[in-house]
Formats: C-alpha cells, sequence, structure tokens
C-alpha cells in the first residue's frame, strides 16, 4: 500500500477529532475524505504528509512514516493543502519552470491566458488551478489533495476530475478531502466519512 494508517487517532484537548482510523490507498486508486467542518479531514491529510504528529496509531506512505522535512519524501508526495502557496512576483510559467528544474523534467504550461502573469494578479480560481496543475504535473508516488474544488467553476470542477483521473492513471495513490459530494462519486474507489 503506498498509504496506510493502522488505529489512527487525534486528540483535541479530552476529545478525539477522529480515532481508530484504518485506511488503505494503493497505486491507482483514490479515496475521498469527506465530512462536516471541523471533522478532522484537514488534520488526517496533515497526518498523512507529516505536518501533524498523531496521538495514536501509525501512518505509512511509500513505506514510511511520513517526514515532509525529508527530500526523499517531498519528491515522491505532491500535496496542495489549506495553506499551499505561490510566489507572488512569479508568473505561472516561471512557478511551472521553477518546479521542474526541481525534479529535472519540464513540466507543461497549461494553454491559458493567464500563463504569463504574475501570480499576485491571478484570481483565486486562477491560483487553485496552477497549485493543481503542478502538484499533478510533477512527478508522484502519492497525491494529496485539501478541498481541491475550492475557488473552481463549473468548468474548473471537470478539469479537477481529468486532474485525479490523470494521476490516478500514472500509477499514483490519491488521497482527497472534500465538501462536493459529486466530485467524491466521480474519482473515488473508496470514501470515508469523518
Amino acid at each position: 500500500m503506498l498509504v496506510s494508517t493502522h488505529d489512527l487517532t487525534v486528540e483535541v484537548g479530552a476529545a478525539a477529532l477522529f480515532s481508530g482510523l484504518d485506511l488503505a490507498v494503493d497505486a491507482g486508486e483514490c479515496l475521498v475524505v469527506t465530512g462536516a467542518n471541523g471533522a478532522g479531514k484537514s488534520t488526517l491529510l496533515r497526518c498523512l504528509y507529516g505536518l501533524q504528529q498523531p496521538s495514536s496509531g501509525t501512518v505509512s506512505v511509500c513505506g514510511a512514516a511520513p517526514d515532509e522535512r525529508s527530500a526523499a519524501f517531498r519528491r515522491r508526495v505532491s500535496v496542495v493543502l489549506d495553506d499551499s502557496a505561490l510566489f507572488e512576483e512569479l508568473t505561472a510559467r516561471q512557478h511551472l519552470d521553477l518546479l521542474g528544474r526541481s525534479f529535472g523534467v519540464a513540466l507543461p504550461v497549461p494553454a491559458v491566458s493567464w500563463a504569463d502573469v504574475p501570480a499576485g494578479d491571478l484570481s483565486a480560481g486562477q491560483r487553485r488551478r496552477l497549485l493543481l496543475h503542478a502538484a499533478v504535473a510533477r512527478p508522484h508516488s502519492v497525491l494529496v489533495l485539501d478541498e481541491p474544488e475550492r475557488a473552481l467553476d463549473a468548468d474548473g470542477l471537470s478539469w479537477l476530475t481529468t486532474l485525479v483521473a490523470q494521476s490516478r492513471s500514472s500509477g499514483a495513490a490519491v488521497v482527497v478531502a472534500s465538501h462536493h459530494r459529486p466530485l467524491a462519486t466521480t474519482v473515488a474507489d473508496y470514501v470515508v466519512d469523518l
């Protein structure tokens, strides 16, 4: 399994945000995590990326405990979290060039009118599209997306399902936290409701 948890528990104060969570996502599969605000979706994804330590239980990503400080881990796991950022002064083309150079590959630049606009001047939807495109275009074994539908219009949602399918067909394990039920029914092999 590329992503797995066993008996995973995260406590906030005296209460468990979630407990006893067992997950298994293999190559080419997609897990969508749903639930109300505050249910622990983003917290779970932060555990999978090594940004949050669980209260108990284990997490394995690509065969090891997740550690976002490890360059080897970051090379295998592509992520768009709620706090993912862009360099305001760089254009979309420059972002993709910089990211591609760090992986030793040329990343495709989408055929959009804003490819040469600084990120600071992009709309929220355009910024989201750039983050998502970059996450899927770069080499990865695991893709982790936190509410990727945020700021996307109907066309963007359709495009997002294509991106997830593209990542799955390349053999990546995909974990998505989402409020958008149609996205879950379209892309998920498994749905976990927290």
